[in-house]
């Protein structure tokens, strides 16, 4: 079994499209969430959400080539661009049939659809773009990407709702792990914030109508929570082998010691009750990873500020950790950046990466009336700085998907 580390970062997100500032604000405490700009929300019965305001697509996209890209896609381009750069694969000896691509979408080339499906309303099968396919699938933020760096070696597109980046980050990790791949670019790109999407969203009681106070309505573990804004972004890291990472003298950020994934099979939306599904999952990445439960410090959690979701996902701690779930620090970036959705777990896994080599742990914002059956240090009021060794990334889906990575420092 190969050892597998991480060599690249990229992001694109509501507080910024690089990861060193995504990090910063996050540590700062500040909120990437406003009123809805890019559709008028008035009808609408949720009216806020974390935005992407400016997508740096200079020297990734060409102008013309724009119209070829779904958001969604142009977040994989972007928050994968800065994480094959950093990890500097392009500059060394390696082979294109050996690097392969997890990148999913939960939701994929929605802004396709909407806007397509209106066209074709108005002027029929003349009003359908040549490029609505390739705009619309999900597995096209990971196509482009390797059609643009030459990468040919396995290229899927995972869907598992929320769990989508924490998914395809663990499978990619698998990949290496067994020997199939040297290199791996893995991660999650969504960008689902259109009217017909946020409307489905706010009518099943999923999404916080807290609309009067934006920068508030994300409180996860606080008693105030009515539900999670919607977020949107790209989260894309770059694993190897260790004896791949070694040998072209790359910079190692941190390893990746284990992982886990199953099923609820309980509910179309809802939470096992108590976690037990992700419960599990956890208890499959601490053996994979061949540590106990006392190893871990932080938790970067899934914090969606959901009623159920968060006291089960106390609960579960509280389950696999026994005692020692006292003693570690969670927090959710949820809180800052909203509700990814299928680039959640990519763009959190960034964090908790950064987490480990900063020795720096984000508050979780709006945590200022615990919820008494949310009982566990969620890291309020301020970031916390102390040396970490293992960070956990834990990802729960409708349909009840659930997935588990563990981070260790590398030295």
């Amino acid at each position: 079994m190969k050892r597998v580390v991480v060599t690249g970062l990229g992001v694109v997100s509501p507080l910024g499209c690089e990861v060193e500032q995504l990090f910063q604000n996050l540590l700062d405490g500040k909120s990437g969430v406003g009123p809805i700009e890019s559709f008028d929300a008035q009808n609408h019965p949720t009216k806020i959400a974390a935005e992407v305001k400016e997508i740096p697509l200079d020297g990734i996209i060409e102008p013309k080539e724009k119209k070829k890209h779904d958001r969604f896609s142009q977040f994989s381009m972007v928050a994968a661009s800065q994480a094959i750069e950093q990890s500097g694969l392009m500059d060394s000896d390696f082979d294109p049939e050996t690097v392969g691509i997890y990148l999913g979408s939960g939701i994929g080339g929605i802004h396709t659809l909407e806007s397509t499906a209106k066209s074709y309303e108005k002027r029929g099968a003349r009003g359908v773009s040549p490029f609505f396919i390739s705009n619309l699938i999900s597995n096209m933020g990971g196509g482009n990407i390797a059609i643009k760096y030459g990468f040919r070696g396995t290229n899927f597109c995972m869907v598992s709702a929320c769990a989508t980046g924490t998914h395809c980050l663990g499978e990619g990790y698998r990949e290496i792990k067994m020997g199939r791949h040297d290199v791996m670019i893995v991660g999650g790109a969504e960008s689902a914030i259109t009217p017909i999407t946020v409307a489905g969203f706010s009518n099943m009681k999923a999404m916080s109508r807290r609309n009067e106070n934006p920068q508030e309505a994300s409180c996860p573990y606080d008693r105030r929570r009515d539900g999670f804004v919607m977020g949107e972004g790209a989260g894309v890291l770059v694993l190897e082998s260790l004896e791949h990472a070694q040998k072209r003298g790359a910079v190692i950020l941190a390893e990746v010691i284990g992982y886990g994934s199953t099923c609820d099979a309980h509910h179309i939306t809802a939470v096992a009750p108590g976690g037990e599904g992700v419960a599990r999952a956890t208890r499959m990445a601490l053996k994979d990873a061949r540590i106990n439960e006392q190893e871990v410090d932080y938790v970067n959690s899934h914090g969606t500020s959901t009623l159920i979701g968060d006291k089960f996902e106390t609960e579960f701690l509280k389950t696999v950790f026994k005692d020692h779930a006292q003693n570690l620090w969670i927090s959710s970036s949820k809180s800052m950046i909203g509700h990814l959705l299928g680039a959640a777990g990519g763009v959190e896994s960034v964090v908790s990466v950064m987490s480990l080599m900063k020795g720096k742990v984000h508050l979780t914002r709006n945590l200022e009336e615990p919820d008494p059956e949310c009982d566990l240090d969620f890291v309020a009021g301020a970031s916390r700085e102390k040396p970490l060794k293992v960070v956990l990334k834990n990802s729960m889906g409708f349909g009840g998907q659930n997935a588990a990575v563990l981070f260790r420092r590398f030295d």
